[in-house]
């Protein structure tokens, strides 16, 4: 080894005035660029939006023809819910798109905690 050294550290702070040098994985995940992202961009993935959920017996499914209406668990105005493969991501509103399209704009973002 060298004798001396081009190598220079940081004067140490107090506590009070650094962040924690180490971070937990979660922390650090939410740390990456969008440029770190770039090999995922291309995975294809589901978006499902739910407008409500019904239960029925099959004898009353045979039965449904053309212009029948079965009812929702869901109220005129209530969010509904948004899915990524299969997973709540968020709730929204429907909303029109271009007078012949119906689309959904998100209005909360749901955090769940990982297993």
């Amino acid at each position: 080894m060298a004798e001396s050294s081009d190598l220079s550290l940081p004067e140490h702070e107090s506590e009070e005035d650094s962040a924690p040098l180490v971070s937990t994985p979660q922390e650090q995940a939410e740390t990456i660029s969008a440029s770190q992202l770039g090999a995922v961009y291309d995975v294809p993935v589901q978006v499902s939006a739910v407008l409500g959920h019904a239960s029925m017996q099959v004898s009353q499914l045979l039965k449904l023809g053309r212009g029948a209406v079965i009812e929702l668990d869901r109220r005129v105005g209530e969010a509904i819910e948004i899915y990524v493969n299969d997973r709540l991501v968020a709730r929204g509103e429907v909303v029109i798109v271009d007078d012949d399209r119906l689309g959904v704009t998100m209005t909360e973002i749901v955090k769940q905690e990982r297993n």
